[in-house]
């Protein structure tokens, strides 16, 4: 800067008003070209820093999805096998054939069972209320999202349209049947049970009639075919969320 004032000033001692007046452009041009320059490596840091910021909500993103997969793959599992004892004992219902299924009617009292998928949405919502969504709005992994948390949704309301229901028909069985025997024999211990007068036989006979009430075989017939659709949109929502996982991979590796 010492160097330019200098030149100026001897231009101007030198009464050389044309060129002081193109070394005075010249110098602002430089001044305006240093400004701009200036700016874009602001921008480029800021956009940077943004690029940064925006794959650490994708990361955990990512970690919140396959902690999905994971609970909606034990789900599946054991709403299957649920399923398949409550398709069997419905099959035992039309061929009248309980007298012979006891044990398969006891296993089917697990359709009482509630079974929530429970979602970690932590990241999303937090990429959600930050100043970075708008970096992938309209983008693939923006659509795969937005797919992603409508199916949550929906699988929200339909495990609570069957879970209420369940506790409904459980409510009203209390009110009608003395289920003391039936709660001992699922959830006491066997050693336990050996020691105590009432025989085997006895907790056998309380089964088959708390089985034989409507309500529970409500349950049970409510089961064999809705854990088919929960089963299928837990199957759809991890498809998606597989989609989302190779999505932000592609995001994080570039």
């Amino acid at each position: 800067m010492k160097l330019f004032r200098r030149i100026r000033h001897k231009l101007i001692l030198d009464n050389k008003k044309a060129q002081y007046l193109k070394y005075a452009l010249g110098e602002v041009v430089l001044v305006v070209i240093g400004i701009l320059i200036a700016l874009q490596i602001n921008n480029w840091n800021e956009s940077r820093k943004g690029d940064m910021a925006l794959k650490e909500f994708l990361v955990k993103i990512k970690s919140n999805t396959l902690e999905d997969i994971h609970e909606l793959d034990s789900l599946t599992t054991g709403r299957r096998q649920i399923a398949e004892l409550c398709k069997k004992a419905r099959t035992s219902i039309l061929n009248k054939t309980e007298e012979e299924n006891t044990m398969l009617f006891m296993s089917s009292g697990w359709a009482f069972i509630d079974l929530y998928f429970s979602p970690s949405i932590a990241g999303y919502e937090a990429l959600k209320n930050s100043n970075y969504y708008g970096k992938i709005n309209n983008t693939a992994l923006d659509s795969l999202l937005t797919r992603y948390h409508t199916i949550i949704g929906e699988i929200a309301l339909n495990e609570k349209s069957y879970n209420e229901y369940a506790k409904s028909q459980e409510a009203y069985l209390s009110t009608r049947f003395d289920r003391s025997l039936v709660l001992a024999y699922a959830f006491v211990p066997p050693d336990s049970l050996n020691i105590r007068a009432t025989k085997e036989s006895e907790y056998y006979t309380d089964f088959k009639k708390y089985t034989s009430f409507p309500a529970y075989r409500n349950v049970i017939s409510l089961a064999a075919w809705q854990f088919d659709t929960m089963i299928h949109r837990y199957t759809e929502l991890k498809d998606v969320g597989l989609s989302i996982i190779k999505e932000i991979d592609t995001i994080i590796e570039d």
